[in-house]
């Protein structure tokens, strides 16, 4: 997507101080210098004896170029005989810039090929960097079938529940929910969690503080820091850079923001550099911090990369980011709420750093749901409103963006809907021309909606504080979402307070 033939309105300026240097974000399956692969649709239907097809989009990150080899394994039912076979067209794709690029995959089956559900794994390969998403193949004996996920698999993803204070980490095996493990917090009401984009280690914020769980290679937890908190701040919002080197938390009531210097690998993955808690405070124009995010893409050469953090009523701060620097906190501008009588609830970057979300209440209060979703360009000097912005995002109470790993798709979740007692996820395509919607979805009860999609990008995933039952499984297809799974993540299925996904 290019940005420049986006339609634009200028809503606000965040400046640039001269020799501000490089900036950086969130974990995501595209990285600066690496690429996401995703697949559409994620499933599909075939008889005996003919082909289907999936679009596998390859994205690549904001610093990524080189040629990108793509390979598909197909993984059969057991017993199964004359298995669907697959291709690629083409097998390799050169990067020399930011847009996305295609290749179309292709399942056969035989005369004989047994039904059932067969996993095809497209992996892509460039250097010592590589990606991979998943396609169901449904080989039935009428159209009117559907993939049934029974062979599908997820990457690893946990759920954070503060009924029971634990962290459940899961993954979907065979259609099914897998629990790898819980651990129990070493202190009460948890508050936000965050996955480093290496998928070494995590963090959990607590009333008592910060902890760091290391992550195995199975995805199982292991308490860090000899149990002892990494800050002892109460963290209503956090996230790791995508150097793996800086915390970044937004803290709970006050104003304040802070960046945690910490070891991005080996055995001291995630404990802070400097002891005694050493951190880099920026403060906030609010004291009302709800969510932040940090722009992909941090290297030396990115000038357009922020932390953003939604501040209800006070808008979105907009900060530079240098990860490279002792303080990485550059200078700032504010994005002030659409109507006076909102907030800026939800904050989410698109996967190369292209466009801002925000999630605002009450952005068109004209509207029977007058919740929206504001979208900006982003660029070194300027944060600019497209043409259309806000767009209804179903409901009066965004909580959760999610912008898929390829950039083509974003979803909103509202906890409270107008004339509805269920939340729902609203989802829109993302084209030069700007946003449209793909539809909406119920979601659970009214509830604190959170949303993380998986590392294959087979699921978008959902958890609902309210529960009944407090997880929600879809695959997606053009945008659209369908469930196939709903269940409990844990002994009590109420309180499931945040979700985050392995990258």
């Amino acid at each position: 997507m290019k940005i420049g033939k986006w339609a634009r309105l200028l809503l606000a300026a965040v400046p640039l101080l001269a020799g501000c240097g490089d900036f950086w974000q969130a974990p995501s399956s595209t990285n600066s210098s690496g690429f996401a692969l995703s697949s559409n649709p994620s499933s599909t239907t075939v008889g005996q004896n003919s082909t289907g097809t999936s679009v596998i989009t390859v994205t690549p990150g904001i610093s990524f170029t080189g040629t990108v080899t793509l390979t598909c394994a197909v993984t059969a039912p057991s017993g199964a005989s004359n298995a669907t076979t697959c291709a690629l067209s083409p097998t390799s794709l050169t990067f020399s810039s930011t847009a996305t690029q295609q290749a179309t995959l292709t399942a056969t089956t035989a005369a004989a090929t047994t039904f059932g559900a067969y996993d095809i794994t497209v992996t892509g390969v460039s250097g010592s960097v590589a990606a991979t998403t998943a396609v169901c193949v449904e080989v039935a004996s009428s159209t009117s079938a559907t993939c049934s996920s029974t062979a599908s698999t997820s990457g690893n993803f946990y759920v954070l529940n503060q009924t029971t204070n634990q962290i459940a980490a899961l993954n979907i095996s065979s259609g099914k929910l897998n629990t790898i493990g819980a651990v129990t917090l070493p202190a009460p009401d948890p508050f936000a969690i965050a996955v480093a984009p290496n998928a070494q280690f995590l963090y959990v914020s607590t009333a008592n503080g910060i902890y760091l769980y290391t992550i195995g290679s199975n995805g199982a937890l292991t308490l860090g820091f000899n149990g002892q908190p990494v800050a002892l701040d109460q963290a209503q919002s956090m996230q790791v850079d995508s150097t793996n080197s800086w915390l970044v938390e937004a803290v709970t009531g006050t104003a304040q923001l802070y960046a945690i210097n910490v070891n991005s690998t080996g055995t001291n993955a995630g404990t802070p550099v400097t002891a005694n808690e050493t951190k880099q405070p920026f403060t906030l124009p609010a004291a009302t911090p709800t969510q932040l995010a940090i722009s992909p893409g941090d290297s030396s050469s990115c000038t357009d990369c922020y932390v953003f953090v939604g501040m209800g009523a006070g808008g979105t701060e907009a900060i530079h980011f240098n990860p490279s620097s002792a303080n990485p906190f550059g200078a700032s501008g504010n994005l002030a709420v659409k109507n006076s009588g909102g907030g800026a609830n939800t904050v989410a970057v698109d996967p190369t750093n292209r466009l801002l979300y925000v999630g605002e209440s009450d952005a068109d209060p004209t509207a029977a749901q007058s919740g929206g979703l504001r979208a900006f360009t982003i660029a070194a000097s300027a944060l600019n409103e497209i043409s259309g912005s806000p767009f209804s995002s179903g409901g009066t109470g965004p909580i959760s963006i999610l912008p898929t790993a390829d950039g083509n798709y974003v979803y909103v979740a509202n906890r409270t809907v107008g004339g509805s007692s269920t939340g729902n996820i609203a989802g829109f395509s993302v084209a030069t021309s700007g946003l449209t919607s793909t539809g909406a979805i119920a979601a659970g009860p009214s509830g604190q909606i959170g949303l993380a999609e998986d590392s294959t990008s087979s699921y978008v995933l959902a958890v609902d504080f309210v529960g009944g039952p407090d997880l929600e499984a879809y695959t997606m297809s053009s945008g659209t979402l369908t469930s196939v799974l709903s269940v409990a993540t844990g002994t009590d299925p109420v309180g499931a307070g945040a979700i985050a996904a392995a990258p």
